[in-house]
């Protein structure tokens, strides 16, 4: 684990982004499937991992739109056994 040490006796300032995690993101994502309604998840890492998981969503029925860490979902048209 990266860990930062710190010395002097200056005060620390500043901002610091904070990317998403894929273990996260990818359970969210599958969890979409429950819905009726649109979805959209945030802070959503461009990874191979996570791009699979949307081509499945795809594949599913799903309508999907992934642009600037921003995943929209439709999930209306998977058919679901009741």
């Amino acid at each position: 684990m990266d860990k930062f040490i710190i010395e002097g006796g200056t005060q620390l300032n500043g901002t610091l982004k904070v990317s998403g995690s894929k273990n996260s993101a990818l359970p969210i994502l599958a969890a979409t499937v429950l819905t009726r309604g649109i979805s959209t998840i945030r802070n959503v890492p461009q990874l191979s991992d996570i791009r699979f998981m949307l081509q499945i969503l795809k594949y599913l029925g799903a309508v999907i739109t992934f642009e600037d860490g921003v995943v929209t979902i439709d999930a209306a048209e998977i058919s679901r056994k009741t």
